[in-house]
């Protein structure tokens, strides 16, 4: 006899509410649980922030401000909403007078994330594609995550009513540049991947990935891959064989190589083998903040040298002390060690840490330069005139 049939009206009844009870526990749960790992993860420390005269604000807004990392669309908010979590959404670029994001996918990361060193070993990012309910094709792949979030950052601006542009090319950055100084609230965004694990030891997915808009290719992120050492892996090593194919293959194809997380061997390897300048998107300097993560002056002096550009992280790990004024004391430190034509900003917003302002806020950051005695030509290269001119001397 099946159970079921066997049961009375009464014990049916009770067994559909408990079975009711537990379908709609765990629809809340996966409806919360995602925005409560990211409020978690994704931190704005308490704070007061120094009120922004009219001369910043004046500043502020003659500057197209560009920021070269964030991970936005790691997450489950919708970026064309104002979210009370998480550090950056397009109502708070618009908020904090920004021109322009690099949106970079992450798409494998080890348990510790530690600095020191690290094995690959689990991935906590496929826990968090599962409770985030992202497609099945992503469970396992790095490569479909990397195509899920460039199909996201499309999606945005599809969806955005023109307040969203997605840059592909120096033509897209100058439209963009036109409307904004014709009186438009629009932003940009380019994207990237952080760590050539999404290419999955295969060449040709980096075709795929242009073809989806792909712009910035990192080539590591906490651990060794198949391009080579990473700053925090066990080998540190330089390139590999299949690391320098993709490096000299994103170069053909007008890409802007990232060597944020790269071993020293790998970012000397990098110089060495293309002629077009890199990108140390989000970091810090170690003269400035004495940390793993941050690379010794000699090599950043070497990305200048090159016609690199360095952003420096709003975050402990890249500088220190992650006030308005600790973050303008490593811009300062960039800017005597490497010229100032060779800094930016490059946040890390919503990459797991925790900064004391966030998009919306921006303008603390120029009051704060202002008040370290910044003159106005550094200020506006360093929150954006840099960016935006290695932009449209680098992208295809």
């Amino acid at each position: 006899m099946i159970p079921w049939l066997g049961m009375s009206v009464t014990s049916r009844r009770v067994l559909l509410v408990i079975f009711a009870l537990l379908a709609g526990m765990a629809a809340l749960l996966a409806a919360l649980l995602p925005g409560a790992i990211e409020a978690g993860m994704n931190r704005v420390r308490p704070h007061e922030l120094p009120a922004v005269g009219a001369v910043a604000r004046d500043l502020h807004t003659s500057v197209p401000v560009a920021d070269l990392h964030a991970d936005s669309l790691l997450w489950t908010r919708d970026l064309l909403e104002r979210a009370s979590r998480g550090h950056l959404d397009v109502p708070r670029m618009i908020e904090g007078g920004m021109a322009l994001q690099v949106f970079t996918a992450a798409t494998v990361a080890p348990m510790g994330q530690n600095y020191e060193g690290n094995e690959r070993g689990l991935d906590p990012l496929t826990a968090l594609v599962v409770v985030q309910r992202w497609p099945l094709r992503t469970w396992l792949s790095p490569m479909e995550r990397a195509m899920y979030q460039a199909e996201k950052l499309a999606d945005l601006e599809r969806r955005a009513g023109g307040r969203f542009r997605l840059i592909r090319n120096r033509g897209d950055l100058q439209g963009l540049l036109a409307e904004r100084a014709g009186g438009e609230s629009v932003v940009g965004g380019i994207f990237g991947i952080e760590g050539g694990h999404a290419l999955e030891g295969d060449l040709s997915n980096l075709e795929r990935l242009d073809a989806a808009g792909l712009r910035v290719v990192g080539l590591t992120h906490f651990f060794d891959n198949r391009l080579g050492g990473s700053l925090h892996g066990m080998s540190r090593d330089g390139l590999t064989d299949f690391g320098r194919r993709v490096v000299v293959e994103a170069v053909r194809r007008g890409m802007i190589v990232d060597v944020a997380h790269a071993s020293p061997a790998m970012v000397r390897e990098v110089l060495a083998i293309s002629d077009r300048p890199v990108i140390l998107s989000h970091g810090g300097f170690r003269g400035a903040c004495d940390t793993a993560r941050n690379l010794d002056d000699d090599l950043m002096r070497e990305i200048a040298a090159h016609g690199g550009l360095v952003g420096v992280g709003f975050w402990d790990g890249a500088v220190c002390d992650i006030t308005p004024e600790g973050v303008v004391r490593s811009l300062r430190y960039g800017i005597d060690l490497m010229g100032v034509d060779h800094v930016a900003l490059g946040s890390d917003w919503d990459g797991g840490t925790e900064v004391s302002f966030d998009a919306g806020e921006l303008p603390a950051l120029t009051q704060a330069m202002l008040d370290a005695g910044f003159s106005a030509e550094e200020i506006r290269k360093v929150l954006g005139g840099n960016a935006v001119r290695f932009l449209l001397e680098n992208l295809p």
